[in-house]
């Protein structure tokens, strides 16, 4: 098979090769203060012939750093099963990959293609669990990670980075402002790029969870005689897009192998503070930014780096949005911990917040599964305003 690079508007192709992050044509286009034009995502060409397990990705599985990212737990909270009358709802648990976050996934695989290429150093911007992530993993890969970081970002994610071995620059300004000068500085170095959606390669190693789920589920089915399941309705926390289309990306693979038949119906959960990519797919595209406000931080974004890719995808398949207060947010966090023994941070209780208000129109047979992508430890402000301490 033969691996490629295919940008997500115009359909034109590029080699998969360092330096090389938005579609040309397209990204001329680009207006200020409006998602990424000219999107790539990764493809490929010819017959994928691994064994029926195996995952398609463009780096061999010798160029990974040796961290157990992934194959996180798949299970059924009885208690939450009771309280809200499904009885096939599942929680994909991503709180115990290495650093904490689902961004794990997309960072082990920057990671690996940076060491197939024999680069030694990796710039981004984040939130928090992005930079956190990419130290994590760059540490175990031998790599150096800078980092450019909000001031404002949790103390847990600042302590991380710095743990971690990474160069962390403070950013007195927005996640927005933290991109641009994250990528002047790889310009300028001539570093590798991992800004989410920026590099391709963030949205394919995230697809990793898709294959996942349908795995857990044939496994957890009884008497199942298929090897993979598709689930019903998936809820995915939302801020600049690249999760969501990353699980879109894992399920369309599936389809396209031929170990599933149809896709899920994927919600887009976004808080109320900033919902840019909600409110796109309400009114058809994006206008101008909205200040975001919320206590999901990690979902916090004025303008969803990747929000054009994430809305073709969400309209192509019939995707949906819901968006949450940050007192549901909240309310949702204690839920899971109390009733599941699961804590999560506010970004991710938000995909729980986001299956509650979106339960009433879900018939109670269907397989549902809550994506919960970041451990509560990660950021402790919201849930103690919450609980008044």
């Amino acid at each position: 098979m033969r691996w490629h690079l295919r940008c997500s508007e115009c359909g034109a192709e590029y080699p998969l090769e360092p330096g090389r992050y938005l579609c040309d044509a397209c990204s001329a286009q680009q207006e200020p203060e409006r998602p990424l034009r000219g999107v790539l995502e990764c493809a490929w060409d010819g017959v994928f012939r691994g064994i029926p397990n195996d995952i398609p990705l463009p780096v061999k599985a010798e160029h990974f750093p040796a961290v157990p990212v992934g194959w996180t737990p798949f299970w059924a909270p009885p208690r939450l099963r009771e309280s809200t009358g499904f009885p096939r709802l599942w929680l994909k648990d991503d709180t115990c990959q290495p650093s904490g976050s689902f961004k794990d996934r997309a960072s082990l695989l920057v990671a690996a293609f940076a060491r197939m290429h024999g680069i030694t150093e990796i710039a981004l911007a984040s939130t928090g669990n992005a930079a956190s992530s990419m130290s994590c993993i760059g540490a175990a890969a031998g790599l150096k990670v800078t980092v450019f970081l909000p001031r404002k970002a949790p103390a847990a994610k600042r302590v991380q980075v710095l743990q971690y071995g990474a160069e962390l620059r403070e950013v007195d300004g927005t996640y927005d402002q933290a991109f641009e000068e994250s990528l002047a500085y790889s310009r300028e170095t001539g570093v590798l790029s991992r800004n989410t959606a920026y590099n391709p390669l963030t949205i394919e190693g995230k697809k990793t969870v898709s294959f996942e789920i349908v795995r857990d589920l044939a496994k957890a089915i009884p008497d199942n005689m298929m090897n993979f399941v598709m689930p019903d309705h998936v809820f995915v926390p939302v801020g600049d897009g690249v999760i969501l289309a990353g699980v879109y990306k894992g399920f369309e693979d599936l389809v396209r192998l031929g170990r599933c038949q149809r896709m899920p119906v994927i919600w887009a959960c976004q808080a109320e503070g900033s919902s840019a990519i909600a409110r796109a797919l309400e009114t058809g595209g994006f206008g101008d930014p909205v200040p975001s406000d919320t206590v999901a931080d990690s979902v916090s974004v004025d303008v969803p780096r990747n929000g054009l890719h994430a809305l073709g995808k969400l309209k192509r398949h019939g995707g949906k949005a819901v968006v949450a207060t940050d007192a549901e947010i909240l309310a949702a966090q204690r839920e899971l911990s109390s009733q599941a023994g699961l804590f999560a941070e506010p970004s991710s209780a938000l995909a729980w917040a986001g299956f509650r208000k979106a339960a009433p129109a879900i018939a109670k047979d269907q397989i549902v599964v809550v994506l919960v992508t970041g451990n509560g430890l990660k950021d402790i402000t919201g849930a103690m305003k919450a609980l008044e301490l």
